[in-house]
């Protein structure tokens, strides 16, 4: 099936629709599902856009509210993950997932559904390790810090997903899993994004947590974003079990504006006979179910069951037997309801409420979801556990100023349970923030930092240009650090990128466009209709000249080294 892959959205649902309608009448291919991979910005009205971590000035409703409403429908199925730019309040209502909107369904904390009989999983929130080992204790409204704290992951989701033993065909994250620039273009990636380089050269860019999940898992394919540039690359697990080893074809997308690779187009094979329909996959259900009991909303640090002699069970994974019982509960249909309802009242352009407290509400598909399979909502919990943290203070981040004080604070001692010696460094900002990335649009005459982009593109034939440049395979440093596996290809030096196994994308038609082929190679470029020329920053202004360099604020935090201990 044709799958279009979409790197940050940050709410402009109706150019990367307009996007992909345009790529199916120039190609002649029909879209069968849409991923996008967090910043969503799932914002219904005003009060919704005060619980999400941007700065005030850069607030703007964009047009999901339109398929919220019901003013319009998404013409292609769509599924989400979250990231560190979004409307945290309503998706806090949806722990377990559930629909945004018609044909539009976010994957939760943590989540695992099947469409056309393909496993697609992800996990949302980007890493922060003074926050991983806590619960989801946050609640509306927010504060400075509770406003950032709620998408950070946390390790009960993490656990979770380990239980996962069957394969999973796609998975996606917003950070990056940490180390995967090694096994693409990382020189290519350093010359888009030089600030990048510190972090890459000293191994701390990215997500440990995700690395973690990127070797248990080991899917067919891990989509992500969060750094605003297009990245693949091509890693091939050790094998496991005397089997032949699995090749995980990762791919990272921009965010949505015009010269900017943030669409393109993956044949992933489905399976013939499978169901039409958005399902439930029965070994997540089971896993939920079995680990239900371990979730605490606390802000206290928690650390998950390890066969230590100090827990009486902590092996969580899915029996034959428990993945029945999942099915009888649902009385043998695996199919998600469509049970989309509207929880709080939609955006009316013709009546602005501009000082509109947010609002917080139980979902009506989670309630239904935890009745079916005895599931505790945790939303309510955190609610019930008091506001502490919210109460001290309205929603945070009002004022631009607030924004310069949360970002990219210094992280506490890392907690993260397993294989801690590796992970003593984390550098992962609160992104590089939409302000950041707005002021590189606007501004002028700074000097160039990244290559302007296409719009979209389609893959044309392999895209066995991705593998890696350079003698990245890591050092056994200690037995206790996270390792991944070297990367597949032999050590070169700016070679040219040619894989002896190619990151095969196929092209949705035989014949694509003509364009120059991209310094990535095996690509061509589809343009998609042009923004015009008037259009603000809100409404994607073009770039004039090369791309200014990125202005970062307190550099000295997000380049700070973390003094963090390592957990005995």
């Amino acid at each position: 099936m044709k799958v279009a892959v979409e790197g940050c959205c940050h709410g402009e649902l109706d150019k990367i629709y307009e996007s992909i309608s345009y790529l199916e009448n120039k190609e002649g291919v029909k879209v069968d599902l849409l991923l996008c991979c967090g910043d969503f910005q799932a914002v219904r009205n005003e009060g919704d856009m005060k619980c999400m971590a941007v700065p005030a000035k850069y607030r703007h409703m964009q047009t999901f509210y339109k398929y919220y409403s019901g003013e319009k429908k998404a013409p292609v199925l769509t599924i989400f993950i979250g990231g560190n730019h979004e409307a945290s309040n309503h998706l806090q209502e949806l722990p377990y997932g559930g629909w945004v909107a018609p044909n539009i369904y976010y994957l939760g904390y943590a989540g695992v559904v099947r469409f056309r009989g393909v496993r697609i999983g992800g996990l949302s929130g980007i890493f922060k390790s003074h926050d991983y080992k806590k619960g989801h204790f946050e609640f509306p409204p927010y504060n400075p810090e509770t406003l950032r704290s709620v998408y950070h992951i946390r390790n009960i989701d993490v656990f979770k997903l380990k239980q996962i033993k069957m394969p999973v065909d796609v998975f996606m994250t917003h950070d990056w899993p940490r180390g995967i620039y090694h096994y693409g273009n990382t020189n290519q990636l350093l010359h888009k994004k030089k600030f990048l380089r510190q972090e890459v050269e000293s191994g701390t860019l990215g997500s440990p947590a995700a690395a973690e999940l990127l070797d248990h898992l080991q899917p067919s394919y891990w989509f992500s974003a969060h750094l605003h540039v297009k990245f693949a690359a091509l890693m091939q697990h050790e094998a496991k079990n005397n089997a032949a080893p699995k090749i995980t074809k990762f791919l990272s997308l921009d965010k949505c504006l015009p010269h900017r690779d943030f669409l393109q187009i993956v044949e992933v094979a489905d399976r013939p006979g499978s169901s039409e329909h958005l399902e439930y996959d029965p070994e997540w259900l089971a896993i939920l179910k079995a680990t239900d009991r371990l979730q605490k909303p606390s802000h206290n640090f928690w650390n998950p069951p390890q066969d230590n002699g100090l827990h009486t069970r902590w092996d969580f994974s899915a029996s034959e037997e428990a993945m029945m019982e999942v099915v009888s509960d649902l009385s043998g249909d695996l199919c998600i309801p469509e049970n989309f309802s509207l929880t709080v009242p939609a955006y009316d352009p013709s009546r602005p409420q501009p000082n509109a407290h947010p609002a917080y509400s139980t979902n009506p598909q989670t309630t239904e979801l935890c009745a079916t399979l005895g599931l505790t909502d945790i939303y309510i919990l955190a609610g019930q556990n008091g506001q502490t943290y919210g109460e001290e203070g309205a929603t945070g981040a009002t004022e631009e100023e607030e924004d310069e004080d949360s970002t990219g604070s210094v992280d506490e001692p890392s907690e993260y349970p397993t294989d801690t010696s590796g992970l003593s460094s984390s550098y992962n900002p609160d992104e590089i923030t939409i302000e950041d990335e707005w002021e590189e649009e606007e501004d002028e005459g700074v000097g160039c930092a990244e290559e302007k982009g296409t719009d979209a593109v389609v893959p044309e034939g392999q895209m066995g240009s991705q593998d890696s440049d350079r003698d990245s395979s890591p050092q056994r440093e200690t037995a206790n650090r996270l390792i991944l596996p070297p990367p597949c290809a032999a050590p070169e030096t700016e070679a040219p990128l040619h894989s002896s196994r190619p990151l095969s994308l196929p092209p949705p038609s035989a014949s694509l466009s003509q364009g120059s082929s991209e310094e990535e190679g095996g690509f061509t470029p589809a343009r998609v209709p042009k923004r015009t020329s008037g259009e603000t920053a809100q409404g994607f202004a073009s770039h004039t000249g090369g791309t200014p360099q990125i202005k970062r604020r307190n550099q000295s935090i997000y380049t700070a080294v973390e003094d963090e201990e390592s957990e005995g």
